[in-house]
């Protein structure tokens, strides 16, 4: 999928009441920022019907990151866009991440986002150990693939990449064996009951 490199995750987040605004200061910054951004790997991004932007940006090293984010360019485009947001826009740095499925995420039709505080990290390492994941490329094959990302204060990103929206509602009332539900109740035991899931309605998919 993306590889299991040592990545660094930017995971910016905010509100905005211009979903269109946004969907356009994302392909100007894919024309006019990504050409010179070394070790960018790819961006993750969309607006929710409520107006909750997401956008996850993936660098091949946290140094990377950072000298994107002190470019010219970078610092120019957001002096263009930071005005289509009307809350404070956040970005959480995550060097802790890990990913799943076999598949290209630049080809999902759908896209959601999860959130929450996880309460001990290293009993849920790896979040989705190889035989979960054999269970999910067999009765899940509208699930492409995922992404987790965990900030240092606990906050976990989790991306998941689907064919289609519908296929993704069809694939939730899917069965899964006694084996993988228990497995999958015991991880969440590890999470806070405050999980936020995002449904990105308008994404963007992008990569060098």
């Amino acid at each position: 999928m993306f590889g299991q490199r040592k990545t660094c995750v930017q995971v910016v987040k905010g509100r905005t009441r211009d979903p269109a605004g946004l969907r356009e200061a994302a392909d100007r910054w894919y024309r006019d920022v990504a050409p010179g951004a070394r070790g960018w790997l790819g961006n993750t991004g969309g607006v929710t019907g409520d107006g909750v932007y997401l956008n996850l940006m993936r660098f091949a090293s946290q140094r990377a990151a950072h000298r994107n984010d002190r470019r010219r360019e970078q610092m120019r485009w957001w002096d263009e866009t930071r005005g289509l947001f009307e809350t404070e826009v956040t970005v959480d740095e995550c060097t802790d991440v890990e990913t799943f499925g076999r598949g290209n995420p630049d080809e999902a039709g759908f896209v959601q986002i999860l959130q929450a505080r996880i309460l001990n990290r290293e009993a849920v390492r790896p979040f989705v150990p190889e035989e979960a994941e054999r269970v999910l490329d067999r009765l899940r094959p509208d699930m492409i693939g995922g992404m987790f990302c965990v900030a240092p204060d606990g906050l976990c990103t989790g991306v998941a990449y689907f064919t289609s929206k519908e296929a993704a509602r069809k694939g939730e009332s899917t069965e899964m064996p006694p084996d993988y539900k228990a497995w999958r109740d015991e991880q969440m035991a590890h999470f806070d009951d405050d999980a936020d899931f995002y449904d990105l309605l308008d994404h963007w998919l992008q990569s060098p």
